[in-house]
């Protein structure tokens, strides 16, 4: 999707992260900063984490409780992680971290370029489309994808642990106090709605909303080709377009999903049709609103209001 038209990460952008970087490191050689996070980590005992996307960001942060500081560049609702381009202290947080957690998959690949601007030994970089087998070109909306999650919380207290040896056991019980108590709603309302409304015939704005629709079970009958379209910032074909009238008009779907982060025309048009239909309309969004907001809070938020969706476009 694009939430905001910025301008794309050149040749200026990647200049200047690779000179802040240079500087953050020539204070470490002053001894005003560290090119070593493993031995800060052990002096200290608390991580530097440094997460690309604050979704991501969240979950690093439950995970390390008192162990960790975290730090997500993309922290803000509206902002566009495809197209956001990196300041200087973004670059010296990257340059900093003991633990950095990317996307991947083609999604932020300014955070990438920001890491390989600054090699550091001993830190370790976790990248989600690496972790869940996603390669570019695949769905990147892996937040979205409850198992994807579950596998992300792994890596990241396996990480914290090789990181902490000595405190393996609190990672291990902080890493049990998330997925069963602070994710246990997300995850407990994810396996309600499929149980009850697998098969469901859905219609969507966008491909953000793939990896959930596929994990409830639901039905999602609106053509690739739209949702990518819209999620790249493309127009759709006439011919989707068409289709997704059709489903509309002859209300062959029970409820749509539209990213209100990136309502085009064409989508505004789609959910107006819809509300004329009698087809429920729930919302959904790229990034965490509002801020300040935890990952489960914002992801039960809006579980919450497709189940209410489906139960009226259903009557069960």
């Amino acid at each position: 999707m694009r939430l905001l038209q910025l301008p794309r990460l050149e040749s200026r952008g990647v200049a200047l992260a690779l000179a802040v970087v240079l500087v953050a490191i020539g204070f470490a050689a002053v001894g005003c900063a560290t090119a070593n996070p493993t031995s800060v980590a052990t002096a200290r005992g608390v991580l530097r984490v440094v997460a690309a996307e604050n979704f991501w960001g969240s979950l690093a942060g439950q995970l390390g409780g008192s162990h960790v500081h975290t730090a997500s560049i993309i922290d803000r609702p509206g902002a566009d992680p495809h197209d956001y381009e990196p300041t200087a202290h973004d670059a010296v947080a990257m340059a900093e971290a003991q633990v950095i957690v990317l996307n991947g998959i083609g999604y932020d690949g300014w955070a990438s370029k920001l890491v390989a601007a600054n090699p550091v030994s001993g830190r370790v970089v976790i990248t989600v489309g690496d972790v869940v087998g996603i390669r570019p070109g695949g769905n990147p909306h892996r937040w979205y994808s409850p198992s994807d999650v579950r596998a992300v919380l792994d890596a990241v207290t396996s990480a914290y642990k090789r990181l902490l040896p000595a405190d393996a056991a609190d990672f291990d019980r902080q890493h049990e106090a998330v997925v069963t108590q602070r994710l246990g709603g997300y995850f407990g309302d994810v396996a309600a709605i499929k149980a009850r409304y697998a098969g469901t015939a859905v219609g969507a704005s966008e491909s953000v909303f793939t990896p959930l629709a596929q994990a409830l079970g639901l039905r999602l009958v609106t053509p690739q080709s739209l949702l990518d379209a819209v999620s790249e910032g493309v127009d759709p074909t006439a011919a989707a377009k068409r289709l997704v009238d059709e489903q509309i008009r002859e209300r062959r779907i029970k409820v749509y999903v539209y990213n209100s982060q990136n309502a085009t025309p064409d989508v505004q048009a789609q959910v107006g049709a819809a509300r004329r239909a009698g087809i429920p309309v729930t919302t959904i969004t790229e990034t965490m609103t509002p801020a300040g907001t935890s990952f489960q809070a914002w992801q039960v938020r809006q579980l919450d209001a497709l189940r209410q969706a489906l139960a009226q476009g259903t009557g069960r």
